[in-house]
């Protein structure tokens, strides 16, 4: 049991809820780093938070290595823990200068993975249904791959939020970031035929406001879109992997191969910065490379 920083622990989780107004999933992911910080400050002997040194940072960066953890990762549970004194040290007076000169590790060079035109086009053909299930299973696609949203975004999505009239979606994105969305005819006719014909099938005796639901006629969580997009592939005999950010990855590619600028991309996508959306230019790039090593004559 961790004794050492819990009720520090407790102050800075409500800052950042309740004025840095983060989502309840980032909040998780800093308070599951900082926990386990704080476990291998006891393991080492530390008794408070006062006493940590720049070779505790050092020693527990090294560890994070050891556990094969992958460069994303140990950059994020770096930056809870920096966050995290920075509070301390503003709120507790506590220095913060063990993590000051703390490098991140370099990000891994990975292009997002996404599916091709005609991918996509089999895993709508290969599902299509009029069960209800069915019907939901496309409306979920449909909208995904029409607004390139996160999945815990479409997941938040309530019946109010969605305009078929002016044909866009508000989405609550990271940071609690309001945006709109305009949503294609393909995914709104799905979303209709879902509301008219799936949706009420589905919610049987239960009543709330939220757009998807599952089987049961609860709300569906994130990893029930994670399980259904699976589903989806398996059923298109699709030999790929899948996972629910590969089409908002499928998104944005297919924007810009198709000729859209990359600020319209961003907006589009909730970037705050045009540098995270820059990533789809090398995939478009890549595809256009094996495009003309194919079919060149003299590549």
């Amino acid at each position: 049991m961790i004794i050492i920083g819990l009720e520090e622990l407790h102050a800075f989780i409500e800052y950042i809820q309740l004025e840095r107004n983060y989502s309840n999933h980032t909040v998780q992911e800093y308070e599951n780093d900082i926990k386990q910080f704080l476990s291998f400050l006891e393991i080492e002997g530390v008794t408070h938070l006062n006493e940590v040194e720049y070779i505790h940072a050092r020693l527990y960066v090294t560890k994070l290595y050891d556990q094969k953890l992958a460069r994303t990762s140990i950059s994020r549970k770096i930056s809870s823990v920096r966050s995290y004194y920075k509070f301390l040290h503003q709120e507790y007076s506590i220095r913060d200068d063990a993590f000051q000169s703390l490098f991140h590790p370099k990000k891994e060079k990975k292009l997002p993975h996404f599916f091709y035109e005609e991918e996509i086009k089999q895993l709508f053909e290969g599902n299509r249904g009029t069960d209800a299930l069915s019907i939901r299973n496309i409306a979920i696609l449909e909208l995904l791959y029409a607004t390139g949203m996160r999945v815990s975004e479409l997941t938040a999505i309530e019946l109010r939020h969605i305009d078929g009239s002016y044909g866009v979606v508000r989405v609550m994105g990271k940071g609690r970031k309001e945006r709109y969305i305009p949503v294609g005819d393909f995914a709104l006719a799905a979303i209709d035929d879902y509301l008219q014909n799936s949706r009420p099938k589905l919610m049987k005796n239960t009543a709330h406001t939220f757009l998807f639901v599952n089987s049961r006629g609860e709300h569906i969580t994130t990893d029930g879109i994670r399980y259904i997009l699976n589903q989806m592939l398996k059923k298109a005999s699709i030999n790929s992997t899948i996972y629910p950010h590969m089409l908002r990855h499928t998104f944005a590619t297919h924007l810009l191969n198709n000729g859209a600028d990359l600020r319209s991309v961003q907006e589009l996508l909730g970037h705050s910065s045009l540098s995270s959306t820059q990533i789809y230019t090398h995939v478009t790039k890549e595809h256009l490379r094996k495009t003309y090593m194919n079919a060149h004559p003299r590549a």
